[in-house]
């Protein structure tokens, strides 16, 4: 039986598995902007979000990219019924796992999770946080290899490619989701 899409399901879920506020903050963060997304490829925003909201949810308990993540992930949303379609845009966004990203949902998430991340880190070290953030200045801080170190530069380039979407317009869009929710992803600032 297919599980009926609800956030309150999802983030149910989410709090049963991961307890870190900053992985929530982050599967949060992701999931704003899968729903900012959605309309633009016609996708069902209930869906998308759900996408965003679970796409880490095996993270805390099973970080082991070579067994683990996003492997129980997978299971679990499997045996409670999620559709099929966000079942495998989870499994994409892992490129170690090797399911080709093909449809908009899948490449949306590919190309938010990253930069989700990467536009709260930016917005941590800011007196605004989100509010006033540019792509302007982002773009600055991608330029400077030692903030984020971890984040994949490449990878953030490569997932707007791959969605088809103008690198500044895809940070103008991810930008303005997170700060849509900065209360909630990074609170005043």
């Amino acid at each position: 039986m297919q599980e009926q899409i609800s956030r309150d399901r999802a983030w149910d879920l989410l709090a049963h598995w991961t307890s870190s506020e900053s992985l929530r903050r982050h599967m949060l963060a992701v999931e704003a902007a899968m729903r900012a997304y959605a309309p633009r490829f016609m996708g069902d925003v209930e869906l998308w979000g759900a996408c965003g909201l679970l796409h880490d949810l095996d993270y805390e308990r099973y970080p082991n990219l070579d067994d683990g993540h996003p492997r129980y992930a997978i299971r679990e949303l499997e045996a409670r019924g999620y559709p099929p379609e966000l079942v495998r845009a989870i499994a994409s966004h892992a490129d170690f796992m090797g399911v080709p990203r093909q449809t908009p949902m899948e490449k949306a998430l590919y190309a938010v999770d990253e930069l989700s991340g990467f536009v709260l880190a930016c917005a941590y070290v800011r007196p605004d946080g989100l509010v006033g953030m540019t792509p302007k200045s982002v773009k600055k801080k991608l330029r400077q290899p030692s903030f984020a170190a971890a984040v994949d530069r490449e990878a953030l380039t490569r997932g707007a490619a791959e969605l088809g979407v103008d690198f500044d317009e895809h940070l103008g869009i991810v930008i303005g989701a997170l700060a849509e929710r900065r209360m909630e992803l990074v609170g005043d600032r």
